[in-house]
């Protein structure tokens, strides 16, 4: 089976679909026994397109359930606003205004009345099908020697017993983890001027939201490689 991998995309749905045309011509090139492509979450926020990155995840999945889709933090952070309007939580907080704005919404939260209109506004555009696919995103995927997550794994626990909330959140306990896991795990969260590629895991958050750069690794058997799409010119700054 080949695997291919893609970093954290964050409203980018121009470089989603260019690295998504670059897999679908490899795959009609190679013609391979079988094959996967995961995407690592972080599909929202920051970005100019969080709505249409949704839209065309759900129809990639829906098309063929080999897409496989998994949750980030910013995505379950987008749940919690729309659930509990937090004017200091994730996404109000790091890139939110961007996906309310690609749903038509200009995100206001000077004061607890604008926050409640917002907000009001906001949930009404959502479409409930957007919804319905955050909320169902599995939090991590196996196939073969990789294990496939948004942010890393607690080491030291079995990965059938990894905690939720790591799986989208940890950095430090993982990132300076020298020895090897159950399996190599494939993830993103952590933005990287260049991908990580280590013996126990391979980080392909490339920042896209501030180089203009999306990173996906593609495992086919003992072949391990990276690619990248990014946008021409692109200048910007992490936030």
């Amino acid at each position: 089976m080949r695997v291919y991998a893609i970093g954290d995309i964050h409203g980018h749905l121009d470089l989603l679909r260019d690295m998504h045309r670059r897999i679908a011509e490899e795959i009609a090139r190679d013609t391979p026994a079988d094959w996967r492509i995961v995407h690592l979450g972080d599909l929202v926020d920051r970005g100019p397109d969080s709505s249409g990155v949704i839209a065309f995840l759900m129809n990639a999945a829906a098309r063929d359930p080999r897409n496989v889709v998994l949750a980030g933090n910013h995505d379950v952070g987008f749940l919690d606003f729309l659930a509990e309007p937090d004017p200091d939580g994730l996404f109000a907080r790091h890139g939110g205004r961007e996906t309310a704005l690609s749903y038509g919404v200009d995100l206001k939260m000077g004061d607890a009345d604008s926050l409640r209109r917002s907000h009001r506004e906001l949930a009404a555009a959502v479409p409930h099908s957007h919804l319905s696919f955050l909320r169902a995103l599995p939090r991590s995927a196996s196939f073969g020697d990789f294990f496939f997550c948004h942010a890393g794994i607690r080491p030291g626990i079995a990965l059938e017993r990894q905690d939720p909330e790591d799986l989208i959140w940890i950095r430090n306990e993982f990132l300076r983890y020298p020895g090897l896991h159950p399996k190599v795990v494939v993830h993103g969260h952590t933005p990287q001027a260049e991908p990580e590629v280590l013996a126990n895991r391979v980080n392909v958050d490339t920042g896209v939201f501030h180089s203009g750069v999306l990173t996906a690794l593609a495992v086919d058997g003992a072949e391990k490689r990276l690619m990248s799409v990014r946008i021409p010119g692109f200048s910007g700054r992490l936030r």
